[in-house]
């Protein structure tokens, strides 16, 4: 319902909302609609779902509704507790007489939004990190369709990555990667060609490299394609090279240096071993085994259709 400090509301679709105060405000006039039983610990995971869509799309918008965010210190300090309850809990606990949990809530909000923007925090310096939706859950971030990884290579160029493009497909032996991403990444003349060296160099490159200083000290982009051909071929190879290279990625990402790893695959289904201990993780747009399933029945990787 309107309150004196929120504006007159219109229903709209939820794919109309154009931030999560917007969502909110949809709750607040269908509240039956939305939350059925009354209960803020169901909009609490409604709100969570939220958040974990913003991190899988990578959008940048900011957020006060996490257990330690915004919201839950400011409900703290506006009722003088400590306490570890969650946001939702804390107003449920303490919903007055002649209330409901959900009408305290969206009081306690244009409270809060009131306060805020009298109050208005410093604004950031920094931005959201380029790159970084390819190093959340994982350092190796595997592609079916090549439209896509040409698309993800090209916003990483025009963020100021570097990108070093290998394919992958032309290697028969371990010494035919050797010899390509040594001459990719100008890996000195006494290089061993062999894995433990590519260790050793890849962390140079990785932590030590000339290619953090580029524009905004991006980073480092190994583009790996055909990767299962050379995964048939030399599987034992295949899996460790990844394995080096998250974790090079992980140690460069201690220097605040990025390293990041894209491998297309013409086989969906294909799969790893957890490489630097996290697994090899699909792209956003192809996370759904059941998507790639599907789509590989009829489309090749290099269909510009495909969705």
């Amino acid at each position: 319902m309107p309150t004196e400090d929120s504006p007159d509301l219109a229903a709209k679709h939820w794919q109309e909302c154009t931030d999560v105060y917007d969502f909110l405000d949809q709750i607040r006039l269908r509240p039956g609609m939305w939350l059925p039983s009354g209960s803020l610990h169901d909009l609490q995971s409604i709100l969570t779902g939220y958040r974990v869509a913003l991190g899988v799309h990578s959008i940048d918008e900011p957020w006060a509704f996490w257990p330690e965010d915004d919201f839950s210190r400011w409900l703290r300090e506006h009722r003088g507790i400590a306490s570890s309850l969650t946001w939702a809990a804390e107003i449920e606990r303490n919903t007055p007489d002649g209330s409901t949990p959900v009408d305290e809530f969206f009081r306690l909000l244009d409270a809060y939004r009131s306060d805020a923007a009298q109050n208005p925090a410093p604004t950031a310096t920094a931005t959201r990190l380029p790159g970084v939706e390819y190093m959340i859950n994982t350092f190796v971030t595997l592609f079916w369709r090549k439209r896509l990884l040409t698309q993800a290579t090209e916003r990483l160029e025009d963020r100021g990555f570097r990108v070093i493009h290998l394919e992958a497909g032309q290697w028969n032996t371990e010494r035919d990667m050797h010899r390509a991403v040594a001459a990719a990444l100008d890996f000195p003349d006494y290089y061993g060609h062999n894995l433990d060296a590519l260790n050793d160099c890849l962390g140079d490159v990785a932590c030590y490299g000339s290619y953090d200083d580029a524009p905004e000290g991006a980073g480092l982009v190994l583009a790996f394609t055909d990767y299962d051909r050379f995964a048939t071929t030399c599987p034992r190879a295949a899996q460790i090279v990844l394995d080096i290279i998250a974790d090079q990625a992980r140690q460069a990402a201690v220097l605040r240096r990025r390293l990041i790893c894209l491998v297309q695959s013409n086989d969906p289904q294909i799969r790893f071993e957890p490489v630097g201990a996290m697994p090899a993780m699909w792209n956003s747009d192809e996370w759904s085994d059941a998507s790639r399933r599907a789509s590989s029945r009829g489309q090749s990787p290099w269909d510009q259709g495909a969705g």
